[in-house]
């Protein structure tokens, strides 16, 4: 592990727990795009989140696990917004604090806070980035990044989260996790270099609405495709020939049908999280910048740096080929 090893047990209670629950984008997924942020940053910014890269990577799940296995109360929202529960854009809250004015907790808690509480995050980490305090900077970042992926999933901004209002319950896992799980070995993950958001409450709502347009469709694709499928072709059956059940009690997707799934939606799950890599790394840098670019450098020895020199030049060779996690020469 590069040079943070703040709260190890939290990490290994989390590795653990991460491989028992199903979680948003799944650990493939929000660990990829973490690293991969990383990889994207200015070096100005990217020689201090290397030095870090496997906290940031490891702690990419945490809020997951906090939702899920810590019943956190108040994280479930923060991953999610319903977006056609809130009515014309034009009439959305700008902040979280005209959002919880206008909106009843439980309304909140039904149908999500992300976007705003990505705003509250940012300005955390900007605050974090002129004190800057080392270890505020990196769990807010690396939390921000679980956010930012979240917001590049398309069920994550819908009411029809789980396709459970259009009879395909189980879309939301089997996109999310299992595709990737899949067939994340053939993405190529390489982004260009992080972006200045000039204004982060426009970037972060042309996010949410850009996700929000692939909704439908993913939603459209699935349904066609299962209709056009025999269920023993959709799910995998028991002995019995019923369709065989999680340990969570939902459905199990064939193989057959994941393929053909992710076929039909033509790149769509690679795209998404090509733009959240991108996203999270130009998030990271705004924060940054608007913090005044403070120098990092002194936050670590210049022994970890210099340690970590090689390893970071090795990792940017096989990011700018789209293999940072040596996937490509691997068998099916």
């Amino acid at each position: 592990m590069k040079n943070f090893k703040m709260r190890p047990k939290l990490i290994a209670f989390g590795a653990l727990i991460i491989g028992f629950i199903t979680l948003s984008w799944g650990n493939v997924g929000h660990e990829r795009i973490n690293k991969a942020a990383v990889m994207a940053l200015p070096k100005q910014l990217q020689i201090f989140f290397y030095n870090h890269i496997d906290f940031i990577t490891q702690e990419a799940s945490v809020p997951d696990i906090r939702k899920y296995a810590l019943s956190y109360k108040e994280e479930g929202p923060r991953h999610y917004f319903d977006m056609e529960s809130f009515g014309p854009a034009d009439t959305y809250p700008k902040t979280l604090e005209e959002a919880k004015q206008k909106y009843d907790a439980k309304f909140l808690s039904d149908n999500g806070i992300l976007p705003w509480y990505i705003e509250d995050m940012m300005a955390k980490l900007t605050k974090a980035f002129k004190e800057k305090n080392r270890a505020e900077i990196l769990f807010l970042a690396a939390d921000l990044g679980h956010y930012i992926g979240d917001a590049h999933m398309p069920l994550h901004t819908s009411a029809n989260h789980d396709g459970q209002l259009t009879d395909q319950k189980g879309i939301h896992s089997l996109w999310e996790s299992r595709l990737p799980e899949l067939f994340v070995k053939n993405y190529k993950l390489n982004v260009p270099e992080a972006q200045y958001y000039g204004d982060v409450h426009k970037a972060i709502w042309d996010m949410i609405n850009d996700t929000h347009s692939f909704a439908q469709p993913l939603l459209d694709i699935d349904k066609k495709l299962r209709t056009e499928t025999p269920q023993d072709k959709v799910f995998k059956l028991d002995t019995e020939g019923k369709v065989l059940k999680s340990k969570y009690n939902t459905a199990v997707f064939t193989d057959e049908y994941a393929k053909k799934l992710h076929e039909q939606l033509n790149g769509m799950v690679e795209s998404q999280m090509r733009k959240a890599i991108a996203a999270t790394a130009s998030f990271w840098y705004t924060a940054w910048v608007n913090a005044g670019k403070p120098d990092l450098s002194d936050l670590d020895a210049p022994a970890v740096t210099q340690r970590n020199y090689q390893s970071l030049q090795d990792d940017l060779k096989l990011f700018q080929k789209g293999d940072l996690f040596g996937m490509k020469n691997q068998n099916d």
